[in-house]
């Protein structure tokens, strides 16, 4: 028998029908001993005889799978080289030490990565590729804040009192003459401190199964919470729980002294001007990134830039002030103004990360976890800051 070649079909045949010889004599004996006979020699001999065709079929089934061919009453489908090795005219032809001719296999079905229970269907032998981590989201450099002034509260508001007039009188006077009298009038300003936060649900066994995944939820929440923050201090429209933001309080754009501008670098030199006669002189510019690339790629009229420099690896100014760009601000808006000192924001508690049980999730397995800060954002002179557009754009 173990000279003869068998098929893998009549392989997995022959080793069923002797597991089941097997079964059958050992069930016999079994209630032959329970009858309380002895085993006869011939008994014996024949169910060492199963057991040794058992064992040379076994052997021969490992030997197969150890080359690639897979018994088919497992269900695995066989690959397209496993079936040209294994077919037999090509195995007839490679045994007759060919020096030229070819052989040829002929295939029921195309062989594809379809999945469905049909001819050909080769799909679950492909096994996917699984890349480590998760890959995310991009995130938003934030920049608006590290623009102002940083400032903590223990209070829910923070006040403080604005000059809102300022009647000058001073002028030469007489020895012994009296002195003319000045006003300054006076206003108490309130900053509320504003909460911005957001949840997510998780499972705890997630949580303790996929430190990667807790560490990422407890990142996205942070992430979520400085976002909303951005908008918050830049535009922010002071109505219910929103802060009073930058551009809400800002003064309007208009060119002093009936200057007009040519082109954007005209208008943001124009807009850094009305700052100045304001008494305060502007520390930056806030500006889209399509802004931005607008203004370094004008060109003069044989085509060399003007602002930009495409080899420059130099931080972004214009006038001598810092460009600031973030997708928070509109298209064909800007921003500029006294950021270092005539606008604070105000830490009552910052960004946190906080775990626990809300309503059911205890019983239903479930943690809330929260991330929230309070903050309040104090612009001492609203003049200090300029809004306006930038023209690009009709």
């Amino acid at each position: 028998m173990g000279d003869q070649k068998l098929t893998p079909e009549e392989l997995a045949a022959d080793l069923k029908k002797s597991q089941d010889d097997i079964r059958a004599k050992a069930e016999d004996a079994l209630g032959r001993a329970e009858k309380g006979e002895k085993l006869t020699a011939g008994m014996k001999e024949q169910i060492d005889e199963a057991l040794l065709k058992m064992g040379e079929l076994t052997e021969q089934v490992r030997t197969l799978e150890q080359k690639g061919v897979r018994d088919p009453g497992d269900g695995a489908p066989m690959s397209l080289g496993q079936r040209f090795v294994e077919n037999e005219g090509v195995k007839s032809f490679l045994d007759s030490r060919p020096t030229k001719g070819k052989a040829d296999m002929m295939l029921k079905a195309t062989i594809t990565s379809l999945t469905t229970d049909a001819a050909g269907s080769a799909g679950d032998a492909i096994a996917p590729a699984r890349l480590p981590g998760v890959q995310m989201q991009p995130n938003r450099r934030m920049t608006i804040r590290n623009l102002l002034m940083p400032g903590t509260t223990q209070s829910n508001v923070v006040q403080y009192v604005q000059e809102t007039g300022f009647t000058n009188s001073a002028a030469p006077v007489a020895e012994g003459a009296k002195r003319p009298q000045s006003d300054v009038k006076l206003e108490l300003k309130n900053a509320n401190v504003a909460t911005i936060g957001h949840f997510m649900k998780a499972s705890r066994e997630v949580l303790n199964d996929a430190p990667m995944l807790a560490s990422m939820i407890d990142g996205r929440l942070r992430y979520g919470v400085d976002f909303k923050e951005e908008i918050q201090l830049l535009s922010g429209d002071g109505t219910g729980q929103n802060l009073s933001g930058l551009v809400t309080n800002a003064t309007a754009f208009s060119a002093p002294g009936s200057l007009v501008a040519g082109n954007l670098v005209d208008t943001l030199r124009f807009a850094a001007l009305q700052v100045y006669l304001a008494e305060f002189p502007s520390s930056g510019f806030v500006l889209n990134p399509i802004d931005w690339a607008a203004i370094e790629t004008l060109k003069d009229t044989v085509g060399n830039y003007i602002i930009g420099d495409p080899q420059s690896g130099a931080t972004p100014t214009l006038w001598r002030l810092p460009v600031v760009q973030t997708p928070a601000i509109t298209v064909d808006k800007f921003l500029t103004g006294a950021f270092d000192s005539q606008a604070q924001v105000f830490d009552r508690e910052q960004t946190r990360v906080e775990v626990g049980y809300e309503n059911d999730d205890f019983t239903k397995g479930l943690v809330t976890v929260l991330a929230d800060e309070r903050l309040a954002l104090a612009i001492y002179r609203p003049e200090a800051f300029v809004y306006g557009d930038l023209g690009r754009i009709a």
